[in-house]
């Protein structure tokens, strides 16, 4: 019959045994330590204390003069007994120099020969010994009786060993009573502290706690979501690898023990993070990155503090604009589906009215209209992701009765992009750009809410080539050896100078809330290419925005090929 397995004792369990074993020794040895150096005290207290006594006796004159009578141990005997009662020393006895005693507690022995050394005493020195005499063991002083400048006698004072061992029993009681209370007390400490760790580690044993601790680990470093723990005072008490990639942090940035506050992060993402209320799926935009924001607040415990989740969205926000770009391209097919349908039966009818160079020449007319920007695109941009996209917005913009114009001084050969310039990024820049210019240039110069992500609209000086009421916008694409530049221009309202820079804050737009995001995202995909994004007044009296970005090494590595490959067939 196999035996069930036991489980092994708690981390509290373990630590209460051992504290308690520990505070026993402790105990333990402080009393072993106070019983030695007590009976040791009391045995100098006791050698202190008949010395002063022996002393006393020898310097008396009354002994002195009662060694000189015939009879010394009639006067010296009951002086000595007072003398041993009110030191409550054993004995005193006083001596000659040959060690006859004049004086004993036993008045039997008075007349006998003294038990002990006196050798030292006889040559004038006072000395201790512990030696055992008539009453058993004592500590003994034995010291001479000079009377001018002569030894006329012995004086020892002694207390029997019996006696000071009695009183280190009495002083033992007390210790051991203390010793018990010191002990009970640890005992009931200790009880109480493992108690509380008891509920803090929920009752897990040290085995459980570190595969747990393993797990923690390991799960942090495995989820892509990013995830931060703030404690009661906002600072980071915990931060996994996803956390410090989507905020910026670099792994030798010590993140943990800062407050939010010292991260640098831009102000709503900063004010999100520090809120006390939750936040739910917020959208925030970091240099780099476009990240989802959930905060919940942690009640109960001894502080406060906030549980953060992070989540990548910058592919899901290029995803979804490309989604739009498509949805765009599909409505200006449609609409060019149905003009050209009219054109068709426009054609056929000129032909059933015999007018046939009439239609050829309408037709002709039509396609070589198509045919321009299709070959000035191509001719141009040799880049395909961007004329592709040029070719798209043009036929979206012409829906919306604006003119889309590739400037002349265009030219991008074919690999003069880097494999490291991500393609998704270029559409993200050039993209923006022409749609929120497309809606600047089609409200016109004088539309009261300016461009779809602008501030109060300033009309700009008109340039003369522009004619009154013609709605365009200018796109520039040149790439040279040190960098590419891509610049937009309208003949919209225009941007003033003083919301330049607020243009590229996250929601700032006059087209209502759930806009405000395209520039955001194109200054955010240039700083990733280490580029720069530009406003000023354009030519034709609208906002221009100039886009510069750095071209590196142009020599593609397998890796960054096949990887460019695959976006490019995404």
């Amino acid at each position: 019959m196999r035996l069930p397995r036991t489980r092994p004792r708690s981390l509290a369990g373990q630590l209460f045994a051992m504290q308690v074993v520990l505070i026993a020794a402790v105990v333990a040895g402080c009393a072993v330590f106070a019983y030695v150096s007590g009976s040791a005290q009391a045995e100098e207290t006791a050698a202190r204390q008949v010395r002063v006594a022996a002393l006393a006796v020898a310097d008396s004159p009354s002994v002195r003069e009662a060694i000189r009578t015939p009879d010394p141990s009639a006067v010296l005997q009951p002086y000595a007994e007072r003398v041993r009662e009110d030191t409550g020393i054993a004995f005193v006895t006083i001596m000659d120099t040959e060690r006859v005693r004049w004086t004993h507690p036993d008045t039997s022995q008075i007349g006998d020969t003294f038990l002990g050394n006196t050798a030292k005493a006889l040559r004038g020195q006072t000395f201790t010994e512990t030696y055992t005499g008539t009453l058993g063991p004592s500590i003994r002083v034995v010291t001479p009786i000079r009377d001018g400048g002569r030894i006329v006698g012995l004086v020892s004072a002694g207390i029997t060993v019996d006696r000071v061992s009695s009183q280190v029993r009495e002083q033992l009681g007390a210790l051991a009573l203390a010793a018990g209370g010191a002990l009970a007390l640890g005992g009931i400490g200790t009880y109480v502290v493992n108690a509380r760790l008891r509920r803090h580690t929920h009752g897990m044993n040290a085995a459980e706690l570190s595969r747990l601790h393993d797990y923690h680990q390991a799960t942090l470093h495995a989820v892509r979501e990013g995830l931060l723990m703030l404690d009661g005072r906002r600072r980071i008490a915990l931060i996994n690898d996803a956390g410090r990639e989507l905020l910026g942090l670099g792994p030798d940035t010590e993140a943990v023990g800062r407050t939010v506050d010292e991260l640098a992060l831009p102000a709503p993402l900063t004010g999100a993070l520090l809120a006390s209320e939750s936040r739910v799926d917020e959208l925030h935009l970091t240099a780099d990155r476009v990240i989802v924001v959930n905060t919940r607040p942690v009640v109960g415990g001894e502080q406060r503090g906030t549980v953060v989740t992070l989540r990548d969205h910058t592919e899901l926000q290029a995803l979804t604009g490309e989604l739009d770009s498509e949805r765009g391209f599909t409505q200006a097919l449609r609409s060019q589906a149905h003009e050209a349908a009219n054109r068709l039966h426009t054609v056929v009818s000129l032909i059933e009215l015999d007018r046939v160079e009439e239609a050829v020449d309408f037709a002709t007319a039509e396609l070589e209209l198509a045919q321009v920007l299709t070959d000035r695109v191509v001719g141009a941009v040799e880049e395909p992701v961007l004329a592709a996209l040029l070719l798209g917005k043009a036929a979206q913009a012409n829906e919306r009765g604006v003119e889309l114009v590739l400037a002349e001084d265009s030219l991008i050969d074919d690999g003069a992009l880097p494999p490291s310039l991500a393609q998704r990024d270029l559409v993200t820049i050039l993209g923006n750009l022409i749609d929120n210019a497309v809606d600047a240039a089609s409200e016109g110069p004088e539309g009261a809410e300016g461009p779809a992500e602008s501030g109060a609209a300033v009309p700009g000086p008109r340039a003369a080539g522009v004619p009154p009421g013609r709605a365009r916008v200018t796109v520039t694409a040149l790439a040279d050896e040190r960098e590419l530049l891509l610049r937009v221009a309208d003949t919209g309202a225009g941007i003033g100078p003083e919301a330049a820079d607020e243009v590229f804050r996250r929601g700032w737009s006059t087209h209502g809330a759930g806009r405000g995001l395209g520039l955001a995202l194109v200054r955010q995909a240039a700083h990733r290419n280490k580029g720069t994004v530009e406003l000023d007044a354009g030519p034709d009296g609208g906002a221009r925005f100039t886009v510069r970005l750095p071209l590196g090494d142009r020599t593609a590595k397998p890796e960054a090929a096949g990887a460019r490959a695959k976006e490019v067939t995404a």
